[in-house]
């Protein structure tokens, strides 16, 4: 078997504040250990259900968190940005059974967590074909590009009832809940062994179950904080300025959806 996993910080148990997913500062070596912690008890919870190569995305901030001596001989990491339109997915393709997201988030303009957003702190939120759009959301439709359905998630409460409504058979484990700037964690390792537990589930169950379709138009709109940001993105090829800090991208290919956001976004 062979699994893909993608790696976030701001949904990783405990973490609260922006200062704690940010490499300068003090607070950060402490989260940056347990987005490790989570993506090693994804690893083994992978090997216990027969993977035997494991491809690991870090996908935080500068892509160089991860610590790498702390992984299981079977996986390679991916560190830093290629500039790859899949993002958070880079290098995913056919070959890969299964996908896993680890510590990932709730959606820009929601009050899952405090940390919520969508890519980026300029965008205000991403909408496709009228609604809002995760990075959950937004992978796994590049996964499933490839074919590759995404079986388990871990992250804050919301992204994961927000993946169970999108796809009802993916396995999911919270780690925390937000209250405006608080939130309310389970302890470091008893999340990382809930994930060592649901990787392996996930992994054992009906991984084609989890396979999704992907729609055959797409509308992506793109809310900016600023004003003056959708002006200048709205002369992406193709792209419209629709008013309301807005910019407007229409396609029939998904492809063509991530492209653009590695652009406008």
């Amino acid at each position: 078997m062979k699994v893909y996993i993608s790696a976030d910080i701001e949904g990783v148990a405990g973490i609260t504040h922006w200062d704690e997913a940010t490499k300068t500062h003090n607070t950060y070596p402490e989260f940056r250990e347990q987005m490790t912690a989570e993506v090693v008890a994804a690893c083994e919870g992978a090997i216990a259900a027969g993977a035997r190569e494991i491809l690991i995305k870090d996908a935080h901030g500068s892509g160089r968190n991860i610590i790498a001596k702390h992984l299981p001989d079977c996986a390679r990491l991916i560190r830093g940005w290629s500039g790859h339109p899949f993002c958070m997915v880079q290098e995913i393709d056919a070959s890969f059974d299964a996908a896993m997201f680890i510590g990932y988030h709730s959606k820009a303009g929601a009050e899952g967590n405090p940390l919520a957003h969508t890519l980026t702190l300029d965008i205000s939120h991403v909408e496709l074909n009228g609604k809002r759009m995760s990075e959950f959301v937004m992978h796994s439709y590049a996964a499933a590009l490839a074919g590759v359905p995404v079986v388990f998630i871990s992250g804050d409460k919301g992204i994961c009832a927000d993946a169970r409504a999108f796809n009802r058979k993916i396995g999911t484990v919270a780690t925390s809940e937000g209250k405006g700037r608080s939130t309310i964690s389970i302890p470091p390792l008893l999340a990382a062994n809930r994930i060592r537990e649901g990787a392996t589930a996930a992994l054992n169950g009906n991984v084609t179950a989890c396979k999704i379709k992907l729609p055959k138009q797409f509308r992506l709109d793109v809310t900016y904080a600023k004003p003056t940001e959708a002006y200048r993105n709205s002369w992406y090829p193709g792209a419209t300025y629709v008013g309301r800090r807005t910019v407007r991208y229409e396609t029939r290919d998904y492809f063509e959806v991530l492209r653009a956001l590695r652009f406008i976004a």
